[in-house]
């Protein structure tokens, strides 16, 4: 819960300038929040969310972005678990124009029961807007050393597929199910999260998420090596650092020589030096097969050894 509060912390102080970016991530909490509703006949858009944070940023974009007075109210909810505080916001006065600039209703003045196609269909900015609302709005992150995932309790089904749609658009495969009766999109996938997170705009919680993982992950696999029967991690660790050292000696020998794509697949493997091919192929950016990393960095250790003959070559002329 802890890390969740500063996920959501990190997120809601993102400032920018770029107005469909703002649009997006308003539209997108809105949604996934609550929406547009009748009460008292009459329409209103009404949410309810975790953080006062990014309570705050909604009603701060609704008011200076959009013109429209929001009312942000504190509820106090029992629970088995104890008393929970929810923050409820409200737009009671222009809710119907609110929700057509917003795309929450379309030209036809029905309820669109997705996302609004202009921020699907929008830039990158827009796409990594989206996801950000969205975990804002009802965003969940394991903490650290239990079994990894990132979700979101979606409002429907269509907002399901509209998250997924988004997710691919930026790389990263997103997985629906059904928990009870709520429709949720969720990463499981290490790798996934912690770049989902860089997108959305949490850098420092994914350096801290990430970092205590691999600390977990390092006992755990410590714990491992001591087993006799784990002869195979042993071996792939060895590999592992002998392509290292050999990257590293590539790279003095080459300089500032390199292809562009080779220097990427040489400093990933400098970087994360017990990931596998496998993982290094995910942390690509665009993220590329096992078998295309490896060929990288084949081809620079073999430019590199090219370089090396030719420079004794010279020498022993």
């Amino acid at each position: 819960m802890a890390l969740l509060n500063e996920v959501k912390s990190e997120l809601a102080s993102i400032e920018t300038d770029l107005s469909p970016a703002k649009m997006a991530q308003a539209a997108t909490m809105m949604r996934f929040g609550g929406g547009l509703r009748p009460v008292d006949n009459k329409a209103v858009i009404r949410a309810q969310f975790d953080s006062l944070e990014a309570t705050e940023w909604l009603r701060k974009i609704v008011s200076q972005f959009f013109q429209r007075e929001a009312k942000v109210t504190r509820i106090s909810r029992q629970t088995p678990n104890g008393i929970v505080q929810r923050y409820d916001f409200l737009v009671d006065r222009g809710a119907t124009a609110l929700a057509l600039q917003t795309g929450l209703l379309d030209r036809r003045m029905h309820i669109v029961k997705g996302l609004p196609s202009d921020i699907i269909d929008g830039n990158i900015a827009q796409i990594k807007a989206a996801w950000r609302g969205a975990f804002l709005a009802r965003g969940m992150i394991s903490d650290p050393g239990k079994a990894s995932y990132l979700e979101i309790i979606c409002p429907s089904h269509e907002t399901v597929i509209a998250l997924q749609a988004a997710a691919h658009r930026l790389g990263i495969t997103a997985q629906a199910r059904m928990v009870r009766s709520s429709e949720r999109i969720t990463l499981r996938d290490s790798d996934s999260i912690e770049r989902m997170l860089m997108l959305m705009g949490a850098p420092r919680s994914a350096r801290e998420w990430t970092g205590k993982r691999t600390d977990g992950e390092a006992r755990g696999k410590a714990n491992r090596l001591a087993n006799f029967d784990d002869a195979n991690m042993r071996r792939s660790a060895k590999a592992a650092a002998e392509a290292t050292q050999k990257v590293r000696q590539a790279f003095e020998i080459l300089g500032d020589d390199i292809p562009e794509n080779l220097k990427a697949a040489g400093d990933l493997r400098l970087e994360h030096t017990d990931a596998s091919l496998e993982e290094l192929g995910r942390l690509a950016d665009p993220p590329i097969t096992k078998d295309a990393i490896a060929g990288r960095i084949r081809r620079l250790l073999q430019l590199a050894a090219k370089v090396e003959r030719t420079q004794s070559d010279q020498q022993s002329d």
